[in-house]
């Protein structure tokens, strides 16, 4: 019996810490869930912009206060606004929808511009420092809002759901027709890239492409281009990949895909991903002793030679002319047959005449 107080001691203790150490986290280092009717985004705060206002939320929000309210007046594709907490009562008049949890703290304007996924705190028109608990989110650049509104958060996942709330039916005074509930909106910790710390001598990991000419296994040479590596891996890890197609075939020169504007959606693909939070422009990492042989895989890019961002290529002979312009990263090591079904498919103009396909990319377990 001792010993079963005790294993219940320790089991309190540890809740009693975790909770605290959540307490403790600074905003930087949290990001809000919000679960709707219609899917869930989240967002990162901007405790530099607004630190009244990130307090606010993050304080109401671990007290269930937004649970059981809702977006209740849309713009399609422009901006979506919820959080008053009347609308937690189904029976609440429409004419009160947008009164309530008003007037609870002073204005934080700041030089961010309202951008896409940019988050605000809704205030009573034409009365100064009457921000509330209500916050709106905006789909498509709203800068006539720029200096009015208190911004302190911004959208890192989930926009293809903020955009498919600013589009539910709503009437001529953009109050929808049903609310769009929310559900539950938590505070946890904000999620960290994958392999941005990872030592350079831990990233020699192989990668398997499955795709619908068959599977390739590419091997990563961080000593060639270890930020090349690193941003392949994060893209593999968040399976961003997945789904996306072969775009550009040049028969005995390259294969390139890895577009996200040519990723499959629907059948349970969803048009973004986690990595998107992730992806930027990468500087050149080109070196004149590595070699597009056949079987190389490099990263494509525009003119600017810090623009590459997701698309790869790979190599279906040699090409000595891309050396030392493009940041080659890694080797195909096994399924060099599948450069060869490259080299076959009937083509129009450099495009596929049959979708050929990234079904997976995975991450080979460690050696």
């Amino acid at each position: 019996m001792e010993a079963m107080r005790l294993v219940r001691r320790l089991a309190i203790l540890s809740l009693i810490c975790g909770a605290a150490f959540a307490q403790s986290t600074p905003a930087t280092g949290l990001e809000a869930v919000v679960a709707t009717d219609l899917g869930t985004f989240r967002f990162e705060f901007m405790p530099e912009k607004a630190p009244k206002h990130v307090d606010q939320f993050i304080r109401l929000a671990r007290q269930n206060y937004y649970d059981g309210s809702a977006f209740f007046r849309v713009f399609a594709n422009g901006l979506i606004q919820g959080g008053d907490p009347l609308l937690k009562d189904p029976k609440t008049p429409r004419n009160l929808w947008g009164t309530g949890g008003l007037s609870l703290l002073a204005s934080e304007f700041s030089d961010v511009k309202h951008e896409r996924g940019i988050i605000s705190t809704v205030s009573i028109p034409n009365k100064p420092d009457s921000d509330g608990a209500q916050f709106f989110v905006c789909v498509s650049p709203q800068p006539a809002l720029d200096g009015k509104y208190s911004v302190f958060g911004r959208v890192t996942e989930g926009m293809a759901v903020v955009e498919a709330i600013s589009r539910v039916p709503a009437g001529p005074d953009q109050m929808t027709a049903t609310p769009v509930i929310i559900r539950k909106v938590t505070i946890e910790p904000k999620k960290t890239e994958p392999f941005a710390d990872t030592p350079v001598s831990e990233l020699h990991r192989t990668v398997t492409m499955k795709t619908t000419l068959g599977t390739i296994r590419i091997e990563m040479k961080p000593e060639w281009a270890p930020n090349h590596v690193r941003n392949f891996l994060m893209l593999t890890e968040t399976g961003w990949f997945n789904g996306t197609a072969f775009h550009r075939i040049v028969k005995g020169f390259v294969a390139q895909g890895g577009m996200g504007d040519a990723r499959r959606t629907g059948a349970g693909q969803p048009a973004e991903q986690p990595g998107d939070r992730w992806v930027h422009n990468l500087k050149g990492e080109f070196r004149d002793d590595v070699k597009h042989e056949r079987g190389i895989v490099s990263m494509a890019r525009g003119d600017d030679p810090d623009s590459a961002s997701t698309s790869f290529f790979l190599m279906l002979g040699a090409a000595p002319h891309l050396d030392g312009q493009y940041s080659a990263f890694g080797r195909i090591i096994e399924g060099m047959e599948v450069l060869d079904a490259f080299d076959k498919l009937e083509l129009n103009g450099e495009a596929p005449a049959n979708r050929v396909e990234v079904i997976t990319a995975t991450i080979d377990p460690k050696q």
